[in-house]
């Protein structure tokens, strides 16, 4: 079914474009304005660094620190938020970052992550088989799937699936959920992430929660909060963004559906077309917001110290100095002599930790789609679908029939 919310936008000045595209107000501040101020959620006003180059040099930057902790600074949204953390690795600034990140490198390793990618594939085929003809291509397959492997990965039951999704879906919320809810929300789940842990250490055995725990650098290993923010990270970014991604990448296809078709005669390319729905789609949307702690030049112009700034990745993936017809879907974009690459999993020292994970899962879940229904088609206007507020994912719902 589609979903519309009926409150107000979480970016009232960047809505979105017709079906879902990027807001028609980005290639206007590419060309004129690329640091004009953005309105967050929160009402707060920034400035929003909208070109690839600016939006790389501040991902970069040693001036940019995401501790955003200090009395007074702007806001992403009102109350307690992702950003209010010290514990989390994407709230830190080096040298705790650099420890945190060096303990976890081993981790997500492709070598790692490669032995799930059997499993990920028989769920995607799983789901698929046991949809009937007319499903809603969201809580059937989309949320299932990455809810199924990454509970696999990290040992959790799968019938505490509803509980963790209320729960990251509460506190993921800008604008329809009040800040005490949030606040719950995160400390439920943060709760049971701690008795997940407690279980792992009364019963190893070799799942991921497993690896994290056994950690180490030169025999440093991850702090019990640290742990708990890593499986607490993992349950959101394993879950809802690859669920978003699924959602708006299967949206995408069949608001172009020769190109869905092309995927489903030639399934080999679906790694490429992967890449351009990361780079079209945005999983972090319109970015995180960076504190300036020293003078930056950008070309926009200079960022003062003590400046708070939101570089806008969705932007930046659209720049047309750095993408051919940027604002065009095409599966074809990485397939040969790749562009610039894009930022959809972020850049510099706050690179998605994950990446490995979220590329073999989208491999995965597109490849069952086009090879299992090569007749997908939507069951419903597209330009209809509504997208919900949501801070990072901006999800959808979007009924199909196999065809």
């Amino acid at each position: 079914m589609t979903e519309q919310s009926s409150t107000t936008p979480t970016w009232p000045d960047l809505p979105p474009g017709p079906y879902g595209t990027l807001s028609p107000d980005i290639p206007r501040r590419h060309a004129e304005a690329p640091m004009e101020p953005a309105t967050l959620p929160s009402g707060d006003r920034v400035p929003m660094l909208v070109r690839y180059a600016d939006v790389r040099t501040v991902l970069m930057s040693p001036a940019s620190s995401r501790n955003l902790r200090e009395p007074g600074l702007p806001r992403m949204a009102k109350g307690m938020f992702l950003d209010d953390d010290p514990a989390a690795l994407m709230n830190q600034d080096p040298p705790e970052h650099t420890r945190y990140r060096r303990i976890m490198h081993g981790t997500f390793t492709p070598k790692h992550i490669e032995r799930w990618r059997p499993r990920a594939a028989a769920i995607a085929a799983e789901l698929i088989d046991a949809a009937g003809a007319e499903f809603d291509l969201v809580t059937d397959y989309a949320l299932l799937l990455p809810a199924r492997v990454i509970c696999e990965m990290l040992g959790v039951p799968m019938d505490r699936y509803e509980d963790f999704r209320g729960w990251t879906e509460t506190f993921l919320s800008t604008s329809d959920a009040t800040a005490e809810a949030r606040i719950e929300g995160m400390a439920a789940l943060t709760a049971y992430t701690r008795e997940l842990l407690q279980q792992h250490r009364a019963e190893p055995g070799d799942d991921l929660v497993d690896l994290l725990i056994g950690a180490r650098d030169a025999g440093d290993g991850l702090s019990e909060d640290e742990l708990t923010n890593m499986v607490f990270t993992l349950i959101v970014a394993g879950h809802e963004t690859t669920a978003s991604m699924i959602s708006r990448g299967t949206y995408r296809l069949l608001c172009h559906p020769d190109q869905y078709a092309e995927l489903a005669a030639r399934p080999e390319g679906v790694p490429a077309a992967v890449e351009e729905i990361l780079r079209h789609e945005a999983p972090g949307s319109n970015g995180m917001l960076r504190r300036i702690t020293e003078d930056v030049e950008v070309s926009a112009g200079p960022i003062a110290a003590g400046s708070v700034v939101l570089p806008n990745i969705s932007a930046a993936n659209h720049d047309p100095a750095v993408f051919e017809d940027p604002l065009r879907f095409d599966i074809h974009r990485f397939a040969t002599t790749p562009p610039n690459p894009h930022l959809g999993l972020g850049h510099g020292p706050h690179y998605c930790l994950g990446a490995n994970l979220a590329r073999m899962e989208l491999q995965e879940a597109f490849h069952a789609l086009v090879t299992r229904l090569p007749a997908l088609q939507a069951q419903e206007d597209l330009a209809a679908v509504r997208w919900t507020d949501g801070f990072v994912f901006r999800p959808l719902r979007l009924l199909v029939k196999a065809g």
